[in-house]
């Protein structure tokens, strides 16, 4: 008898919980269906399925369900995008208008930009797409960068939706902006629209500074460069995250805006042409030195960008460079009851700008108007409000902070949401020295920029810290350890002229050897002048 009680105790245990939770809506058993992929965390797909589930219902008495492909990051998911749309289109050109398939119709095809005296039957084949409803089994690519989704908007695999047209108010200065700050909020031909913003900064620890002596926390980019940081930061390889690449150019564009307003200053009346062509030039070089000092106090660089705050986190690294929702949720994981905590997080005053997070439906979408619908839920009030309120707060997430900053500028109009918001300080529409972003500047090198960063930095890491280990030493004059830095700062190589040429043409070469050619000649170089700047240090022999 007691064995039977005690069953039946455990049933009711482990059983119960089950009974009670709600009743779940699954791609079996919904009437409608959203095919999405995104890099977003499981936080954020949670729930935006929940939400927009609660939404849809409640306007169409339909239940929906979203079929979450998560492919890993903005660059996997692009490769794979850009893999099946030319499979599907293969498929078409040859089986249903049976012509014979090229490389100039691949090319072709995908090319948003072809030049007047391209191939006949390369704009044949673009035409040819434009005008099809080939797909690659997806609805809705929802997160990710304003690089990616314009690549994607220009190859055509986004289509535009009529939510200008039935919402024109949301698509105004005063709601969603086309650009704010020199980037670009939205496309202008309604493809793809940015519904979320994110910002860089950085994460640190209190309790690792206080054991590196540090009384202060780092406030600017340029304070990551202090010998004190050795060894304990944590950086992520911006080849393999486009948002951490995008910090990277944030750091440049900051020293290029700042040699812009010194030369205008000394220089009133001067060519403004010519002093901005010389800020641009010194300050790309400005900026990597920068980044050369942070990588020099580099404990690694990793290949997502969502190691390093949760490493900062753990007291493995003293600080880390991260996109602001990353710093924010791990700061809040750590935090005390009356709000105090070993981590912190701040954005650089005057140098990040607030990019969005885009959203964009595919070419070939199979649930086109619940996918439409998703997308209009996301931009609504009511999505927009899932970004940032609190757990629990009326018309706010379920569970999860997600810690995000909303794209609608009108969501920071209501000052009475202060109480339910997780960041109400957070104003990214007003910002203290706000850093102006100009494309012409960086936007046509930002992959080169990348390279180099990864190449000056990570591939010879080993030189680069031995280096700036020898430089540091205590016993160093002042002399030698000025010739050295000036050794191992020489940027020359990579200077910003050579960089949008011979640099640009090898990495765009089609043939890949160019790219392998091109890193071990820089690495080569970089390597000589570390150990150079290593021997001066040590010896002064210069």
């Amino acid at each position: 008898m007691k064995r039977v009680i005690l069953l039946l105790s455990l049933v009711a245990v482990v059983g119960v919980p089950f009974l009670l939770r709600p009743k779940q809506v699954t791609v079996a058993n919904a009437d409608e269906t959203v095919v999405i992929v995104t890099p977003h965390n499981e936080a954020i797909r949670y729930e935006y399925s929940r939400g927009f589930s609660e939404w849809y219902k409640k306007r169409t008495g339909k239940t929906v369900a979203i079929d979450w492909r998560v492919l890993g990051g903005t660059s996997e998911i692009a490769r794979f995008i850009e893999s099946e749309y030319l499979t599907a289109f293969q498929n078409y050109w040859t089986n249903q208008l049976h012509k014979s398939w090229s490389m100039e119709v691949q090319s072709g095809s995908q090319n948003g930009r072809l030049p007047p005296d391209a191939p006949v039957i390369a704009r044949e084949a673009r035409e040819a797409f434009l005008a099809s409803d080939v797909g690659c089994g997806i609805d809705i690519f929802f997160g990710g960068g304003t690089y990616d989704f314009a690549k994607q908007a220009n190859a055509g695999r986004f289509i535009a939706t009529d939510l200008p047209q039935r919402h024109p108010d949301w698509f105004s200065e005063e709601v969603i902006p086309l650009h704010y700050a020199g980037e670009e909020y939205r496309d202008k031909e309604g493809r793809w629209f940015g519904c979320v913003l994110s910002s860089y900064g950085i994460i640190y620890n209190r309790d690792a500074l206080h054991r590196l002596g540090l009384v202060e926390p780092p406030k600017q980019w340029r304070d990551l460069t202090a010998p004190r940081y050795f060894g304990e930061i944590a950086l992520c390889d911006p080849t393999k995250s486009g948002s951490i690449a995008k910090a990277f150019e944030n750091v440049i564009q900051q020293q290029m805006q700042r040699r812009l307003r010194a030369i205008n200053s000394a220089n009133a009346g001067g060519d403004l042409k010519a002093g901005e062509a010389q800020a641009v030039r010194e300050g790309w070089e400005d900026g990597l030195r920068i980044l050369q000092l942070i990588g020099a106090n580099a404990r690694y660089f990793t290949d997502t960008s969502q190691k390093p705050p949760i490493d900062v986190a753990a007291g493995n690294c003293a600080v880390g460079m991260c996109i602001d929702f990353y710093g924010r949720t791990q700061v809040e994981t750590a935090q005390h009851r009356d709000g105090s905590g070993r981590l912190g997080y701040v954005t650089p005053i005057g140098g990040t700008v607030s990019s969005v997070d885009p959203i964009g439906l595919l070419r070939g979408a199979k649930h086109k108007e619940a996918a439409t619908a998703f997308m209009e839920f996301v931009l609504s009030m009511e999505g927009q409000k899932l970004w940032n309120f609190k757990p629990g707060a009326t018309g706010g997430p379920d569970r999860y902070a997600l810690r995000r900053m909303p794209v609608r500028r009108d969501f920071y109009t209501h000052d009475e949401w202060n109480t339910l918001r997780s960041d109400p300080d957070a104003g990214p529409y007003v910002q203290e020295d706000q850093l102006i972003y100009r494309e012409v500047w960086t936007g046509g090198i930002f992959r080169e920029m990348a390279f180099i960063i990864r190449v000056m930095c990570h591939d010879t890491h080993q030189e680069l810290t031995d280096a700036w280990q020898a430089i540091n030493r205590p016993t160093v004059t002042a002399e030698n350890r000025a010739a050295a830095l000036a050794v191992l700062q020489d940027l020359s190589v990579v200077s910003y002229e050579r960089t949008g040429s011979e640099i640009k043409r090898a990495l765009s070469s089609k043939n890949k050897v160019d790219e392998v050619h091109l890193a071990n000649e820089l690495a080569g170089h970089f390597r000589e002048q570390y150990q150079k700047a290593t021997e001066i240090a040590r010896t002064g022999a210069h």
